[in-house]
């Protein structure tokens, strides 16, 4: 049982019967097809569009648009950790972002709530709860797993995931080559972009999340549990 805990009047709240466009981010198809099924019999959805990677998510919504809500798998091919949270309500803005896992890491927890995510379910709940947690999360409240206490939890990685959630994705892309060594050289030439962009970007980095160094910006994107577990 998951445990609700209002955020109270949330900004970017969407209301239920306003949620007709939803995107599910998750690379088992059977996962997929199981919550359309459910969150368009429950809630009369207009739209349900799967992705398999974040990769995928991100080309559906270049091409059609952001959708009113977002449920995200965070074990990925291509991506691991809050990253996806990150870019995809960077992506989506205003729109609801659930994780569903099958794992409830509290430390992880406490990363994608900082990050932005609405709130964070297992896919083991019974459908009912499911239904329960997504009406609760699209009418701006929070769903985190029941156990999970923020006041004990939700210290270092959250408040490092709110910092990191402030980067735009491409600082992000910018960052995640940082974290595997790469030198601004190679940054530029995987990107496409010219190197006088790459010190641009990585001295904004390094201002938003106030360190001196890429060592010290590596570090806490590992505290964050940015990209990987």
């Amino acid at each position: 049982m998951e445990h609700l805990r209002a955020r109270g009047a949330a900004e970017s709240a969407v209301p239920v019967r306003m949620v007709r466009d939803v995107l599910i981010v998750d690379d088992h198809p059977l996962m997929c097809e199981a919550l359309s099924i459910t969150l368009t019999a429950a809630f009369g959805l207009g739209r349900v569009r799967t992705a398999p990677s974040l990769a995928a998510a991100e080309a559906s919504i270049r091409s059609d648009g952001a959708p009113d809500a977002v449920v995200l798998d965070l074990n990925l091919p291509d991506v691991a950790g809050v990253e996806g949270v990150v870019s995809l309500c960077a992506r989506s803005p205003g729109a609801p972002v659930t994780v569903i896992s099958a794992e409830v890491d509290q430390g992880m927890v406490a990363a994608v709530i900082g990050a932005g995510a609405r709130g964070y379910i297992g896919k083991s709940m019974p459908r009912a709860e499911i239904i329960a947690a997504f009406r609760a999360m699209w009418d701006g409240q929070t769903v985190l797993p029941d156990g999970y206490d923020p006041e004990v939890e939700g210290d270092e990685a959250g408040d490092l995931a709110r910092v990191f959630s402030t980067l735009t994705p491409q600082q992000m892309n910018i960052l995640r080559l940082i974290c595997q060594g790469r030198p601004n050289k190679i940054i530029s030439y995987e990107l496409s972009i010219a190197e006088a962009t790459v010190k641009t970007h990585v001295a904004a980095i390094m201002s938003k999340i106030n360190v001196r160094n890429r060592t010290q910006a590596a570090l806490m994107a590992s505290k964050a549990r940015l990209f990987s577990r």
